[in-house]
């Protein structure tokens, strides 16, 4: 397990979409974490539509306007505002000492790094760390469910979406009405960076996504396995059998994102 979490993030994706690609024709079986699969795949489907229709475009559009060190900042800045939520989820969990780091990392970020838009903190040995309120569900005992695919936001469980409220709830974004008096305000700024967001995460994984796509023969059946593997993964700190290693996941933690997503 030492010797895997030791290579290097996009080595490991790359051996793993290798072995995917040979092995996922195997998956078409039922599988009884997905019971619900005659509604996800077509869910699938709808989202991929949408993403080569929509969020590629504008994402490869985004990546030709904008400056790398201008992408690099806004990717900084909400990595700030997720470290938000990655104090409270470490509080949540009991993990105090780590809470200190990220704390430690957000104050450092919000100021020095004026307002996140520079990683100060990881210069200074205060990693990034990946907690959420998926993960903290999973500490306290509470089981994944059934896979479930999301209409726009792709992979996720029933945790999953108890998980997304909670994370909705500690982001900033989504209190902009306390920012702004008017409401057609509110709603245009709250929009605009969630908007944002979405498409600076989509233009930071084109080629992930990419090569996801071109290597798992059932793309359904690898997209599905790559969530559940990564939120073991997640919720057991690493501690998992050497054999559940699929898309490994120390490339999610650098990246702070989900599994490669079907958009």
């Amino acid at each position: 397990m030492k010797l895997i979490q030791q290579l290097k993030p996009r080595i490991v994706l790359l051996l793993s979409l290798a072995s995917l690609a040979t092995g996922c024709a195997t998956t078409q079986t039922a599988d009884p974490s997905d019971p619900w699969e005659s509604w996800n795949r077509p869910m699938q489907t709808f989202n991929d539509h949408v993403d080569d229709y929509v969020m590629k475009p504008v994402a490869r559009g985004y990546r030709w306007i904008t400056p790398a060190f201008v992408d690099k900042g806004i990717s900084n800045f909400f990595g700030n505002l997720t470290d938000i939520r990655v104090v409270l989820n470490d509080v949540l969990q009991g993990k105090f000492a780590q809470s200190a780091s990220d704390g430690a990392r957000l104050l450092v970020n919000t100021t020095a790094g004026v307002g996140g838009f520079i990683d100060v903190a990881s210069e200074i040995d205060l990693p990034r760390h990946n907690e959420d309120f998926d993960q903290t569900l999973g500490v306290w005992g509470i089981p994944t469910g059934p896979y479930l695919v999301l209409p726009l936001i792709g992979p996720s469980s029933p945790r999953g979406v108890l998980g997304l409220a909670g994370d909705i709830a500690a982001n900033p974004i989504s209190y902009t009405g306390v920012y702004f008096a008017a409401a057609s305000t509110s709603t245009i700024v709250s929009s605009s960076l969630g908007a944002t967001h979405a498409i600076d995460l989509r233009a930071d994984n084109i080629e992930v996504v990419r090569i996801a796509r071109e290597a798992a023969i059932d793309r359904y059946a690898f997209f599905r396995a790559a969530y559940l593997s990564q939120r073991r993964y997640l919720v057991s700190d690493g501690n998992i059998a050497d054999d559940d290693v699929l898309l490994h996941l120390d490339y999610f933690d650098e990246h702070d994102m989900a599994p490669v997503k079907p958009y």
